[in-house]
């Protein structure tokens, strides 16, 4: 048993140890190629976690990797893909494709609306979106699957007349029960305050319904520095569990206002995840070889990381090849 921290600043290791465990539902944050957790990701893949049942939403490679990692279970999805790399995560597919994954289609509108709907405790959400679609009439997941597992609602959703309208039909959307929730903030503190800059996406739902939130950022600031300005700030500590100070923990993806997304990367992956054994030699390069974030940004190298800081009044770098 490790010594406790008289506060929340953590590894990644410690983080992951202590609060992802075989069998959880985890939720990521981010947006596809925009501050996802790939810190805490290249972790749990590190520490070999089984049997996750997935909150994907928009989901990137860091998923994708998770998946062919083979940490993933099932998972609730809208899509995966690095955008303008690879348009479908293709471990993903390959997961789909030859049965080993458990997965569930909603529209990407529905999920951020369930997401809500579990930070404010609710069971489940009506919603009108998925109706008149594919999405309304095809289950990813049969209900005689899902009672095998307790981690999956009974029903992808229920169909019901309006109590207040009965000529309007309703869709009743399950809201996840989520254990654990991963982001990446710009700063954070100690007691696990933490300030995101531009769009916040779903992080700050999945981070109040999750049992245990975990929190990389680029900034490690006092609680009293982050505190001289609280409407700057996103999510109160209460929220969180752990803090883990990881600068370019959103790596290869972008986080805004300090750094872009890395195109090389991505097209790395894009030709690595076409086949298991190329996949595999990808994830011993930059995961298992690497034993903390630290070690991963050094096989990523200095002067590469530097290039992609954002230019001062862009939020970009211009320039940059991004096919």
């Amino acid at each position: 048993m490790r010594a406790r921290h008289p506060d929340k600043v953590m590894t990644a290791g410690e983080a992951v140890a202590d609060f992802v465990h075989d069998g959880d539902c985890i939720a990521l944050g981010g947006f596809v190629t925009n501050r996802r957790a790939y810190a805490l990701v290249r972790e749990i893949i590190r520490q070999r976690k089984r049997d996750l049942y997935i909150e994907g939403g928009g989901s990137g490679g860091d998923v994708d990797m998770l998946i062919g990692a083979g940490c993933a279970k099932a998972i609730n999805i809208a899509y995966i893909a690095n955008s303008g790399f690879t348009q479908v995560g293709r471990r993903f597919r390959a997961a789909v494709e030859d049965g080993s994954l458990l997965f569930e289609d909603y529209s990407l509108d529905v999920l951020t609306i369930a997401y809500h709907g579990a930070a404010l405790g609710l069971p489940y959400m009506p919603v009108k979106n998925m109706l008149g679609s594919d999405l309304a009439d095809k289950w990813g997941i049969s209900k005689e699957e899902r009672a095998k597992h307790p981690k999956l609602p009974r029903e992808k959703f229920i169909l019901q007349a309006d109590p207040f309208c009965s000529e309007s039909l309703l869709c009743c959307v399950p809201t996840p029960q989520i254990d654990v929730a991963c982001i990446h903030a710009q700063m954070a503190s100690p007691d696990g305050t933490c300030r995101i800059l531009g769009a916040t996406f779903q992080d700050l739902d999945i981070a109040i319904a999750a049992r245990h939130t975990l929190v990389t950022c680029e900034e490690l600031l006092s609680d009293r520095e982050i505190r001289r300005h609280p409407e700057r700030n996103t999510l109160p500590g209460l929220c969180v569990d752990a803090v883990v100070h990881a600068p370019y923990g959103a790596h290869p993806s972008q986080c805004f206002g300090y750094y872009d997304y890395d195109p090389e990367v991505f097209r790395e992956y894009d030709a690595a995840s076409r086949s298991r054994e190329e996949f595999e030699r990808f994830v011993d390069r930059y995961v298992t070889d690497c034993a903390t974030n630290e070690s991963y940004l050094d096989r990523i190298g200095g002067a590469r990381l530097a290039a992609l800081r954002v230019a001062p009044g862009y939020g970009y770098v211009p320039g940059l090849r991004r096919k």
